[in-house]
């Protein structure tokens, strides 16, 4: 009888956490002065084409224009306006869920009022991985 009630409290706390999991929004990065532009998935999994971990699609790319990890980009540069690694840029990607809610500013300043407050990011953000490489970025960000 105690194994019976172990195994089956053992299953609904199974089922509860994974569909909590399950239920996680996906957080979409914007860029651009209107934040128009689709720059990929955060928390996607990482061959979702759409992911920024996809190292061989658009948003996971080191060549794309439209890759945070493309350090010649607008949105990848630490000098353009756009991207998330530049402390003083005026229009950092926003990060939004599919139902449009908003979830912060992907940005390096640590004094933009919005900026997001995902522990990750902040650690990514923070970090002095962006400075040296963002391929090395994107490695610790996409194994964490």
């Amino acid at each position: 009888m105690i194994l019976r009630l172990f195994f089956h409290t053992a299953f609904v706390f199974f089922i509860c956490v994974t569909s909590l999991v399950a239920q996680a929004p996906e957080l979409l990065l914007f860029g651009g002065p209107d934040q128009d532009v689709f720059l990929g998935c955060l928390n996607c999994r990482p061959f979702n084409p759409e992911s920024i971990c996809n190292r061989s699609k658009d948003y996971g790319s080191r060549y794309s224009s439209t890759s945070i990890w493309n350090r010649h980009s607008d949105y990848g540069s630490r000098y353009s306006s756009n991207s998330p690694w530049n402390q003083h840029a005026s229009d950092p990607p926003a990060i939004i869920d599919r139902k449009g809610n908003f979830y912060g500013y992907m940005t390096a300043s640590r004094f933009h009022a919005q900026r997001t407050r995902s522990p990750l990011l902040l650690q990514l953000l923070d970090s002095n991985l962006v400075g040296n490489d963002l391929w090395e970025a994107r490695d610790w960000f996409c194994r964490n």
